[in-house]
């Protein structure tokens, strides 16, 4: 058995779909559904059960009759870059996260994490995937501070040698309707094109960067599934790796490849930034991708011209799903 956590949700669920389309289908998903729209996140997918994630907490702790599971990729977190509940967050993103690596840990199962580009901040310190530098990395919002914490921790008990944790930067992509603010840009300049024929974009406020020139890296749904499926072939691997294209491009070109493939006339406004969000605003990030290939991956990603038009004609305009 596999395990997914977090699987009806956009990575999880592309993980179940990517499996899926390897012919695998004896897979636990786990997850929180309440009243989102994630649920048809699952329609298209072939699994052997589902379990919230409360009652799949208390069966790790307290239940010691489990099949034989091969692998643990544990995509369940609270994502939102905005969430204020420094509680909650350490709950959901830390303590769950260490109570099932170490599951995993004591029974050797192989156990693969979503960890967060988040955790590098400004990028003071770069964004070099190596652990023995991870604790120079000064996250920017909780959210980021949550998952450096299980980094940081995870590598203090020793676990990195065996484990992996995948720093995911920028990723868009079929299946991430549900998550409201937290959807990319893609999916966001997609229904503004849609209703109003225009895009707003931040302006910049530094004098190096043009308005909408800020940078970051993009990365195709299909691509970070493929990455993560990658240390699910390769057990003998662990450690942190960024997830990733290794290419920063602006929001001016995202958008640009969004009016392209829906083929409108490009209309770009730029709009004030709000304040509180003006000392803490990234205007570049780029993954050192160095480690990953390294590491023995070697497929061709998608540009962002070609993932952009895979998205918008492939899923959005027809309001398709991964599987269907």
């Amino acid at each position: 058995m596999i395990i997914v956590t977090g699987g009806a949700g956009f990575i999880g669920s592309a993980i179940v779909w990517k499996l899926n389309e390897m012919g695998i289908d004896n897979i636990l998903i786990v997850d929180h559904l309440g009243s989102s729209e994630k649920w048809k996140n699952l329609r298209a997918l072939r699994f052997a059960d589902y379990l919230e994630k409360d009652e799949f907490l208390d069966r790790i702790q307290w239940d010691e009759e489990w099949p034989e599971i091969d692998c643990v990729f544990h995509m369940g977190a609270c994502s939102s870059t905005t969430e204020k509940n420094a509680s909650y967050l350490i709950e959901n993103n830390f303590e769950f996260t260490r109570i099932l690596s170490s599951f995993c840990a004591e029974r050797n199962i192989r156990f693969i994490y979503a960890s967060s580009a988040a955790t590098y901040g400004l990028g003071e310190s770069g964004y070099a995937d190596i652990e023995s530098e991870i604790h120079t990395l000064r996250p920017l919002n909780m959210y980021g501070y949550s998952k450096q914490m299980f980094d940081l921790w995870a590598r203090r008990q020793g676990l990195l040698s065996q484990q992996v944790g995948l720093k995911f930067f920028n990723v868009y992509g079929p299946n991430e309707a549900h998550k409201d603010d937290m959807r990319s840009v893609v999916h966001k300049a997609f229904e503004q094109i849609r209703d109003t024929g225009h895009v707003e974009l931040f302006r910049s406020y530094r004098s190096d960067f043009k308005d909408g020139e800020q940078k970051r890296d993009f990365i195709y749904i299909k691509d970070a599934v493929a990455m993560a499926i990658h240390f699910f072939q390769h057990r003998e691997i662990g450690g942190l790796f960024n997830i990733g294209t290794g290419k920063a491009r602006s929001w001016n070109d995202l958008v640009r490849a969004v009016f392209t493939a829906m083929d409108k006339p490009e209309k770009i406004q730029y709009v004030e930034m709000p304040g509180y969000l003006q000392p803490k605003y990234q205007y570049f990030t780029e993954s050192d991708s160095r480690k990953i290939v390294a590491a023995g991956y070697s497929q061709e990603l998608y540009s962002l011209e070609q993932g952009i038009m895979d998205y918008v004609r492939g899923y959005l305009l027809s309001d398709k799903f991964l599987g269907d």
